[in-house]
């Protein structure tokens, strides 16, 4: 009865609005161009809880066959705006719904309309609809790279592994200074652009972990060569989904999601070999996890040893193909995909223009402050939060999720947004010797730096056996189309963040072998205060020059680095210091209560809540067995609920270390909530 009468209210107040004022008529869009900034003819709106209610009752709020929103007001701008179609922004997953409906993701809504009138004028005529509380654009999402990859020519693969005193075998560990920088590379009489351990310092850190299958990096960027026998047993795989099913197998609300999601083309199929993919995601994914001590190309810092249930997993995002452009509305679904499906680690090579960035060389900057940004974008903002505060686990190795971004390559004095928020990284990039990278923006926004190579400043070394964009730059893994040899260079604040996300991957998987617990805010600090000062190395200038195709290096200029003192984040990333920092941080993980539907079961690994809990025997003991059940399937625990009530449980592991913990069995109301 209640819904009714709010109808008649919206209805009523609509009337009085339209007998004072004339009717609105949107306007035709002065060009048939798509906006570099936005894309044409979407909205992404977020309705009251009463309009989506009508919404939700009227169904089809999912496949986008909606055309009115059921409050007069709204549909009066919708009959003028040509074939309108209304869906939810979010697809339903049952499984994280009610997180979605606790975040208020359930009341963003995509309102489609003819491409032929003018977006922000729409946008500013819905703002002032009392069943409107938000509005954003489907602006234009920038990769923050540019041109294509340097390849490792075949000839020059190495045609044997490193010596055995190396800590991965895989051949081109010794071209990966980025890993493990030994202070003689780049050195030529007096000239040095090489200081040792200006790396991440993560090859002493492998002695604590090289990577869990447990910790997965979602990465939001073109697609990943998911067959690159350097990556691909260590891409995540959906294991309840079909690869190639055009059915949404799992319920999560995306159909043949095996590897991940192409947002693009909106499909399961993650393509990289487009003819004008850079292979960049590809490459993103190699600097986290190419399978180290395979005896084959590179190493990465969170991919293992070699031997199997190592490494972290890589999950692929995809939200650029091609030239295509994309937009927020791809980017916002793969942040809630990425929480949604298990990654606790936001790997995001992309924003926005710096707020400081020369209009001359970049076009419109982009958000100057954060305040700017979450009104400007508060769908991303939203979305954002979403990973930061639903990923991951309470009773995980970590609670909420961390997100990584690329500062951006303008050479501006404060780093791009959404990775300049309070609650991100900001990633600058550096080169061989601590000092900052040419294109890297630096001051308010960065938090941290991290090895991102600098091809002009390593112009002097350009001879016969090497090519520009190979000489300081980061080897990685790449798509066939892109490099026969599979490998080659790439540079770019896009390519330090790859090595940040790797590190907090590492530092997660160390708390989840030694059965520690973490906040995401008390790791994010954690790895923001053990980096390595590189502010003594912000002295005198650095010269560097730029580089033409097709003409060479063009006159030599200077950079200030007394200007980057105190501005490149807190310092370089330093694995092996934040390793050390969590031995004994954090808080012991406890075998989790339990809530279970009547009749329904769940599955626990007890393993997960034990040091080396996988050699382990265990034995639960349930207080009232009326109430649930237990039994052994494997190295899994299936809990039983029986019947509505609550009972106290014991598990024992055979070393000797005994847990309780509490079982809530309770009805439902059909797979959407409790009752």
């Amino acid at each position: 009865m209640k819904r009714y009468i709010l109808i008649l209210s919206i209805a009523f107040s609509a009337l009085v609005s339209c007998t004072k004022e004339p009717q609105w008529e949107p306007m035709l869009r002065e060009s048939t161009q798509e906006p570099e900034a936005y894309k044409s003819g979407v909205l992404l709106v977020k309705f009251t809880p009463e309009v989506v209610a009508v919404l939700e009752e009227q169904g089809e709020c999912f496949a986008g066959a909606l055309t009115r929103s059921g409050a007069p007001a709204l549909d009066e701008i919708l009959a003028l705006l040509g074939d309108c179609r209304l869906e939810r922004v979010f697809p339903l997953n049952v499984a994280t719904e009610a997180k979605t409906r606790e975040a208020g993701l359930h009341q963003w809504y995509v309102v489609r309309f003819d491409e032929k009138y003018e977006v922000a004028q729409v946008a500013a005529r819905m703002r002032q609809l009392g069943e409107v509380q938000q509005v954003d654009l489907n602006r234009t999402v920038k990769r923050a790279y540019n041109g294509k990859a340097t390849p490792l020519e075949v000839q020059n693969l190495p045609k044997t592994t490193r010596a055995e005193a190396a800590p991965m075998n895989d051949p081109l560990f010794s071209m990966q200074w980025n890993l493990e920088n030994r202070g003689d590379m780049f050195r030529e009489g007096e000239l040095v652009k090489s200081v040792k351990d200006a790396d991440v310092q993560c090859v002493e850190a492998w002695s604590k972990t090289t990577g869990s299958p447990e910790v997965i990096v979602a990465v939001l960027d073109e697609g990943i060569f998911v067959d690159h026998p350097d990556l691909k047993a260590n891409m995540w795989v959906n294991p309840l989904e079909v690869n190639g099913s055009h059915e949404d197998n799992d319920g999560n609300g995306y159909a043949g999601d095996v590897y991940g999601y192409n947002f693009v083309h909106e499909t399961g199929k993650i393509t990289w070999n487009d003819a004008w993919d850079s292979g960049h995601g590809s490459h993103v994914a190699g600097v986290i996890a190419a399978v180290n001590n395979n005896g084959e190309g590179i190493s990465s810092i969170a991919g293992g040893d070699g031997r199997a249930n190592t490494g972290v997993r890589v999950m692929a995002c995809q939200i650029f193909s091609g030239n295509m452009s994309t937009g927020l509305l791809n980017v916002v679904r793969a942040m809630k995909y990425a929480a949604d499906n298990g990654a606790v680690v936001l790997q995001c090579s992309w924003g926005y223009v710096s707020g400081s960035a020369n209009i001359y060389d970049w076009g419109e900057a982009g958000f100057a402050t954060q305040e700017q940004w979450e009104m400007g974008s508060p769908l991303e903002k939203a979305a954002l939060e979403y990973f930061v505060h639903y990923a991951g686990s309470p009773t995980g190795p970590i609670d909420g999720g961390i997100a990584v971004f690329a500062g951006g390559n303008e050479s501006a004095p404060a780093a791009g947004f959404p990775g300049a928020a309070d609650f991100c990284v900001s990633v600058a990039a550096t080169a061989a010797d601590f000092t900052p990278a040419v294109y890297t923006n630096y001051g308010p926004g960065t938090t941290i730096s991290a090895p991102g190579g600098d091809q002009d400043y390593y112009f002097e070394y350009v001879d016969q056996t090497h090519n520009y964009g190979e000489i300081g730059c980061i080897l990685s893994t790449l798509p066939y189309h892109v490099s026969k040899s599979g490998y080659g260079y790439m540079e770019g604040t896009s390519m330090a963040c790859p090595h940040v996300s790797a590190v907090v991957a590492l530092a997660i998987s160390h708390a989840a072998e030694q059965r520690r617990h973490y906040k995401a805010d008390e790791l994010r600090e954690l790895l923001h205060a053990t980096t390595v000062d590189i502010n003594p190395y912000m002295t005198g200038k650095k010269t560097y020059c730029r580089y033409v195709a097709d003409v060479g290096p063009i006159r030599p200029m200077q950079m200030i680095l007394g200007d980057y003192a105190g501005k490149m984040g807190t310092g370089q990333v330093n694995t092996t210091a934040l390793l050390a920092a969590m031995d004994g941080a954090g808080v012991e993980m406890r075998f989790p209560n339990l809530t279970i539907a009547v009749e329904g079961q769940v599955a626990v690994s007890p393993a997960r809540y034990f040091v080396e809990g996988e050699s382990l025997t265990y034995t639960v003991s349930i207080a009232d067995t009326t109430i649930a059940a237990c039994e052994s399937q494997e190295h899994l625990l299936l809990f039983k609920g029986l019947k509505s009530g609550s009972t106290t449980a014991t598990i024992s592991a055979s070393n000797g270390e005994v847990h309780t913990f509490a079982i809530m069995v309770r009805q439902t109301d059909g797979g959407l909530g409790w009752l």
